[in-house]
């Protein structure tokens, strides 16, 4: 049995390191901590791996893209506050936001399962377009710090772990159970910074 484990442990290493990182990731991103972002943006260069070896070639872009807006992410925490304020202020989506982040997640959608379903060998191509679209919406949020990604991320890992459930990926099954309790807990605690904001003003 001991063999069987540290067989599995080693054959799927750069998994299990990105599930921790990942980890980190979210409660970092929880705490409004700048760390969000370099910890982001390891954690989505060694599933660009993972997700390369599983045939999930959306989820595998949609890591490019997080390495790409954690860059972006990390410099707006650090240089888009005000000057009174020791780091950037959490903020409401408004409705003309919302409908401009729909379209782009329908158009998002529709060109990812046209490239999956024409140009790769991908086997689920809806729920990949799916999970995608959504994610890459839900990050650009993050970086903004619009509370109602959490609201978003709470979906997303939920669908995301019976996506993984599907694909034998074990230890990013129990990672996106974990980040989905964890993205309602950000919701809450993020609500509430908002309230002590809204508060003083």
């Amino acid at each position: 049995m001991t063999d069987i484990v540290l067989e599995w442990l080693l054959g799927n290493y750069i998994e299990i390191l990105g599930a921790i990182l990942g980890l980190a990731y979210i409660v970092f991103s929880i705490k409004q901590h700048i760390f969000t972002w370099p910890t982001g943006l390891l954690t989505s260069a060694l599933y660009v791996v993972v997700f390369f070896n599983a045939r999930l070639y959306a989820d595998m872009g949609l890591q490019v893209y997080y390495v790409i807006i954690s860059i972006y992410g990390w410099y707006f925490w650090i240089t888009g506050k005000k000057q009174n304020e020791k780091k950037v202020a959490v903020k409401t989506t408004r409705k003309v936001l919302w409908i401009k982040l729909a379209v782009v997640s329908a158009a998002l959608y529709a060109l990812l399962l046209f490239i999956l379903s024409n140009y790769t060998n991908s086997d689920v191509p809806h729920m990949d377009s799916i999970t995608t679209s959504l994610s890459i919406v839900a990050t650009w949020m993050l970086a903004r710090k619009y509370l109602e990604h959490w609201l978003l991320w709470v979906f997303i890992d939920a669908f995301s772990a019976g996506l993984y459930v599907y694909k034998g990926l074990w230890a990013t099954v129990i990672l996106f159970i974990v980040y989905t309790i964890m993205a309602w807990l950000g919701y809450v605690e993020w609500k509430k910074d908002l309230k002590g904001i809204e508060a003083k003003n």
